[in-house]
């Protein structure tokens, strides 16, 4: 199975790291580090502002191989932010994504919206690397954390000023991320198994979290008419990757999604 790949490779990148930049070394770069310009990931999807797409960077994902030959990351980003976009979501994996996590660094000196890191987080020294990268929040995905790692792992990433965006999949998993204490809850219709998508997986989940927590469909999204459907559920924030990086036009293909506010009103 991909992810048991991409997770094993995972371990085995964190383990470099550490030989090269051990913990100790990290927690002191975080605790000198001068403070960034604070950027609520929170705040840019908060549900009283109409629809909100967070707009993701990647160059390749495992079920599609490559996206985007011309994969500028900074051009991008930039159009991304003209376009209207609220967040950006820095896919940081660079074996199957081929993301870098530079890419974050490089990408904030262009922009002034929150960053999202999209990786596969296991454990406090990338949530320290996070931090160092200056991200203004994190994926952690429910499904490959125990209930003990997702609770220590969001109240780290809070005491370091950043937000945790905790993905599900399952009803089981939405029960570990509210317990854990999440406050920011993405629901991705892909299968972490089949890499396949179902629209219908985000509908089943919607109805069962509780209320005064923001919600984030995730994946299979392509044009207005599927968001504007999201939003009589009472979701207001997408994010969008696939779809806005094989289109020919990233502006027109954010503005298109965004349309939606005039169906809406």
């Amino acid at each position: 199975m991909i992810l048991n790949d991409i997770l094993s490779q995972k371990r085995k990148d964190i383990e470099e790291l550490k030989r090269r930049f051990p913990l100790a070394r990290l927690q002191s770069v975080v605790e000198h580090k001068p403070p960034a310009e604070h950027r609520s990931f929170f705040k840019a999807i908060s549900p009283n502002k109409g629809i909100h797409i967070i707009c993701e960077l990647k160059k390749a994902s495992p079920s599609e191989g490559v996206l985007r030959e011309d994969f500028q990351p900074l051009r991008l980003a930039s159009q991304l932010e003209y376009a209207g976009a609220c967040a950006i979501s820095v896919l940081t994996e660079p074996h199957y994504f081929k993301g870098r996590p530079s890419y974050l660094k490089t990408v904030r000196q262009v922009t002034k919206i929150p960053l999202l890191r999209k990786d596969f987080i296991l454990e406090s020294y990338q949530l320290y690397e996070t931090c160092v990268l200056e991200a203004d929040a994190f994926l952690l995905i429910a499904a490959i954390l125990t209930d003990q790692e997702l609770h220590h792992l969001i109240k780290l990433g809070t005491s370091l000023g950043m937000d945790a965006l905790v993905e599900i999949h399952t009803e089981e998993d939405l029960k570990k991320a509210v317990q854990s204490g999440a406050k920011i809850i993405g629901i991705n219709n892909r299968d972490l198994k089949t890499l396949s998508t179902d629209a219908d997986r985000a509908k089943k989940l919607i109805p069962h979290i509780p209320k005064g927590i923001p919600i984030i469909v995730e994946s299979g999204i392509y044009n207005s008419d599927q968001i504007l459907e999201y939003t009589s559920l009472g979701v207001h924030s997408f994010l969008v990757g696939t779809h806005l990086m094989k289109a020919p036009d990233v502006v027109e293909a954010v503005q298109s999604l965004l349309r939606t506010n005039a169906k809406w009103k």
